[in-house]
C-alpha cells in the first residue's frame, strides 16, 4: 500500500471519528420495530460501546449507538452506521463476514473499497493486534444486536 493510500485511509478514519454516524440517544423500548441492542466493553483499553440495531419494515437496518474510545473504535462504528443505513440484513452479514477477515489478516489484505466502502481503511489496523479488537467492537456489538432483533421478530 501507498504511502499516500494510506494517508487518505488515516484521514477517513480521523474523519469518521470527528463525525461519528449513527451516535444518538438510543431509544430501547421506545423503538417502533423489531430492536436488540449490545453492551460491549475492550478490557485491553478501556473502550465502551452500546449498540442498537432496529430492523425496519422496508428491510434496512437502523443502527444508534454510544460509546467513549479511542479514534479507531469510533469511527470503525460510526462506518459500521453509515453501511447499515443503505444495507439490508444480508448486507450487512457479508460486509461483517469480510470486515471481520479482513481485521484479522494481520496485514496480508486489502479491503475492497466496493463491499466495505470506508471499512476499508481499516486494512492498515489489522497489522496491530492491539487495535483490532478496538475496530470490532462495535461489530461485535452490531452483530450481538442484530441476531436479538432478528429472534424478536421471529417471536
Amino acid at each position: 500500500m501507498s504511502t499516500q493510500m494510506q494517508q487518505l485511509y488515516q484521514q477517513v478514519i480521523l474523519d469518521h471519528s470527528r463525525e461519528r454516524i449513527g451516535n444518538t440517544d438510543l431509544l430501547g423500548d421506545a423503538t417502533q420495530g423489531p430492536h436488540g441492542s449490545s453492551h460491549q466493553i475492550n478490557p485491553t483499553c478501556g473502550d465502551e460501546i452500546e449498540v442498537e440495531a432496529e430492523l425496519g419494515a422496508d428491510g434496512v437496518i437502523a443502527v444508534r449507538w454510544t460509546g467513549d474510545g479511542c479514534s479507531i473504535s469510533m469511527a470503525s462504528a460510526s462506518v459500521l452506521s453509515d453501511l447499515a443505513a443503505e444495507n439490508t440484513v444480508e448486507g450487512m452479514l457479508d460486509i461483517e463476514a469480510k470486515f471481520h477477515e479482513l481485521m484479522h489478516s494481520r496485514g496480508t489484505l486489502e479491503g475492497d473499497e466496493e463491499i466495505l466502502r470506508d471499512a476499508a481503511a481499516f486494512s492498515g489496523v489489522s497489522k496491530f493486534p492491539a487495535r483490532i479488537k478496538c475496530a470490532l467492537l462495535s461489530w461485535v456489538a452490531f452483530k450481538d444486536a442484530l441476531n436479538q432483533a432478528q429472534t424478536s421478530l421471529k417471536e
